[in-house]
């Protein structure tokens, strides 16, 4: 695990610091769903002292991201459907929302990003940049909501809604499953808000975020200790 430098920083600012990287580690898969996880350990690792680890622990806990059992120890929390779908519904009514004022409000600097972001998808799938190719998905959506001015609801989907979401489209990114129809559909997105065809641009929306439900399906099959079991009632 990479050292952090925490030099000179209060015991508020380290704690903050451990949780972010800690955060990117669990999203990214670096730390698996159903790992041990210790606060000495991280502590050693980061060489930090644990009271910033401690902050960073109850914040992920708080998150789910991390799930505690009182005198066992700690597990990065397995990947939660229920939540997932939670996600995938809010993401599905907001963005299609958000594609259809872009027909409206798109501006040529809009089109420009979106266009140079598209093309660096396509250069990193080929090279096989898997880690770069999810953050300019991320950034292709987040395009589409600043072009709105709608960067808000962009940053809330993010910080409170996208755990299990991103995990999963990590994972299917690694897994190389849909990489070509994933970038099929963000240029059918795109040219739709050029064209300002708002029928075209929700029926791709919706069909692109109901990908995440098809590859968790695969995803459940070959990785089933990374998943929370959901008991019948």
């Amino acid at each position: 695990m990479t050292v952090i430098d925490f030099t000179n920083k209060k015991s508020t600012s380290m704690g903050t610091k451990v949780y972010e990287f800690l955060k990117k580690e669990i999203v990214s898969l670096n730390m698996l769903p159903g790992k041990s996880i210790s606060e000495n350990e991280i502590a050693e690792s980061l060489q930090v002292s644990r009271t910033p680890v401690r902050e960073a622990f109850l914040k992920l806990s708080q998150e789910e991201l991390i799930t505690v059992y009182p005198q066992k120890g700690s597990i990065v929390s397995l990947i939660d459907l229920d939540h997932l779908e939670e996600t995938r519904f809010m993401r599905e009514h907001l963005e299609v929302a958000t594609s259809l004022l872009a027909c409206e409000l798109f501006n040529e600097e809009s089109f420009q990003r979106i266009t140079a972001n598209l093309e660096k998808q396509e250069k990193c799938i080929s090279e096989k940049k898997y880690k770069e190719f999810f953050d300019l998905d991320d950034d292709f959506h987040s395009i589409i909501f600043t072009g709105c001015n709608k960067t808000r609801i962009w940053n809330v989907l993010q910080n409170m809604m996208s755990i299990n979401f991103n995990r999963i489209r990590f994972l299917s990114v690694s897994e190389e499953l849909n990489t070509d129809l994933v970038i099929a559909q963000h240029h059918e997105i795109a040219n739709a808000i050029r064209a300002e065809d708002k029928v075209r641009v929700e029926k791709v929306v919706r069909e692109h975020l109901n990908l995440v439900v098809i590859d968790r399906q695969e995803l459940n099959k070959k990785y089933p200790d990374f998943f929370k079991v959901v008991h019948p009632i």
